[in-house]
């Protein structure tokens, strides 16, 4: 379904949040949209793969890493698993690696950079809580959509 965040600011401006945050497209789509399910996390990623694992298909992960460069917290093993669940794309605050390998995959992937390092194992943070970055606040089961043109977030689909 095809969209643009620029129409949809002109028509729902007043019910949108803005994302403040500027993200890198890695992923193969440029354009993706989906209910939202959120991970809080910083610098360990086995929140991540549980998410990934488990969140339904059609739906963007939201990882606030806290902005962390220090380490990616998602590659080509964790992005291969978004794409063959069928998820529409994952926005991560924080950083990714594998990227000519991600960039091949048929998902949406958002990140605030790239960085060799695997992150740590240890499966401390949060599942399902809003989470705050970019200026505004993510909340589970609401939508987001994302372009060339930027990141919005609305309580509820706004495409027919």
């Amino acid at each position: 379904m095809s969209f643009k965040t620029a129409d949809l600011c002109d028509e729902y401006s007043s019910k949108l949040k803005i994302c403040q945050e500027a993200f890198k497209s890695y992923g193969g789509r440029r354009q993706f949209s989906g209910p939202i399910s959120t991970v809080k996390v910083f610098e360990d990623n086995v929140l991540v793969l549980e998410a990934l694992e488990s969140i339904p298909a059609g739906n963007v992960l939201v990882v606030d890493g806290g902005g962390s460069r220090r380490c990616a917290l998602m590659g080509d093993r964790l992005g291969k698993i978004a794409q063959d669940r069928g998820l529409a794309g994952v926005i991560i605050y924080g950083c990714v690696r594998d990227t000519s390998e991600l960039a091949n995959m048929d998902t949406g992937i958002l990140a605030i950079g790239s960085c060799p390092l695997k992150s740590s194992k240890i499966g401390k943070g949060e599942r399902g809580r809003v989470v705050t970055f970019g200026g505004i606040d993510w909340s589970s089961g609401e939508y987001v959509y994302a372009d060339e043109d930027g990141v919005i977030v609305a309580e509820r689909n706004l495409i027919k």
